[in-house]
């Protein structure tokens, strides 16, 4: 059981970077006041009432456009990926040198090997309790 929680746990960690560091638009387009259309990674479509040529001479007066488009755009983190290839020399020695010094600290260990087993506890003389007379009421 513990080890499926880690699983699920480093499965939404991934996607957290994941989405972290990926870049997206959202596209909207509004008629008047009201949302027409969304769109994410492409253009949203229009509601068709958009002025197709304002400066046509045609008409006398000037029509207002009511549509609108607007866009959120949501950049990519660039430090996670600049950090991971910017390791110094030193820093690399010391990396290796701390994982070669932790592999070889516990090679010697033997794991049958426990000296508790054959331990004997000092023998129980007086009760200590009853010469303090503190007694757990």
């Amino acid at each position: 059981m513990k080890q499926q929680i880690r699983k699920i746990a480093s499965f939404f960690m991934a996607l957290v970077v994941l989405f972290s560091t990926m870049s997206f638009t959202i596209d909207m387009h509004f008629c008047g006041n009201t949302i027409v259309d969304t769109a994410i990674f492409q253009k949203a479509r229009s509601c068709g009432m958009q002025i197709q040529n304002p400066s046509s001479k045609a008409c006398a007066f000037t029509k207002n456009n009511c549509c609108r488009n607007k866009q959120l755009v949501k950049e990519a983190q660039e430090e996670i990926r600049a950090f991971a290839t910017e390791i110094s020399f030193e820093q690399h020695i010391f990396i290796t040198s701390f994982i070669h010094s932790e592999k070889s600290l516990y090679q010697g260990i033997d794991k049958a090997l426990s000296f508790h087993l054959f331990y004997k506890p000092p023998p129980f003389i007086r009760q200590l309790y009853k010469i303090d007379e503190t007694y757990i009421i």
